[in-house]
């Protein structure tokens, strides 16, 4: 029988499609071994664990077959419950899979302290932008009369005046003395010497 023969041969049609068939149903096994394996179709949404504590967190991702990753604490935020979950990575709501990780920051115990710069003769531009970055925040701002326009001449918290080096708890609110730029250099100069002028005492008569 010659090759054209062959191929047009019910022989050889009937071996085609038994091929397809067994190619078919190979790929559907694939297809749902493939799907049981990957959990396919088999999502857990991510609950929420905010405000949550370690031992909490530990024991709802174990209801759910999840598991977490404690990355670090994070600066203390007084809206958040001392050493619970700040952050979490998926974020409440992801579909995830059996198995995944959450990953987890944990509230500090309490704010911890810095030490305040030296501002003092610093711009009120540049005192600002120096609190924010050490955490601290600014506060009330009150000019006096100075011949320097908006530099830092005090700092102040709670009322009571801050040397540079104080130690203060962060996102303290700073108070901060600002000259007005109003005063002359003679007024000033003239303030200045009445402040270090002695007080001379006027000598009584003698009786």
């Amino acid at each position: 029988m010659s090759l054209r023969k062959y191929l047009t041969s019910r022989v050889f049609l009937v071996q085609v499609l038994i091929a397809l068939a067994i190619i078919a149903a190979l790929g559907y096994l694939f297809m749902h071994w493939l799907t049981f394996t990957t959990d396919h179709g088999h999502e857990i949404a991510v609950p929420n664990l905010s405000k949550l504590t370690e031992e909490q967190v530990e024991e709802k991702l174990d209801e759910l077959d999840l598991d977490y990753v404690l990355l670090d604490s994070v600066d203390y935020r007084s809206d958040f419950p001392q050493f619970s979950v700040v952050e979490q990575d998926p974020t409440p709501g992801t579909k995830v899979k059996v198995g995944r990780k959450i990953y987890i920051k944990i509230n500090t115990s309490g704010f911890s302290s810095v030490r305040i710069p030296d501002l003092i003769e610093k711009t009120y531009r540049e005192a600002v932008p120096t609190l924010k970055a050490l955490g601290l925040e600014e506060g009330t701002v009150t000019y006096v009369p100075n011949l320097g326009k908006d530099m830092v001449l005090e700092m102040r918290f709670k009322g009571r005046n801050l040397k540079v080096g104080d130690r203060v708890l962060k996102s303290s609110k700073i108070d901060l003395v600002l000259g007005d730029g109003k005063m002359s250099y003679e007024e000033e100069e003239s303030a200045a010497d009445t402040l270090v002028a002695p007080i001379e005492e006027t000598p009584v008569d003698e009786q």
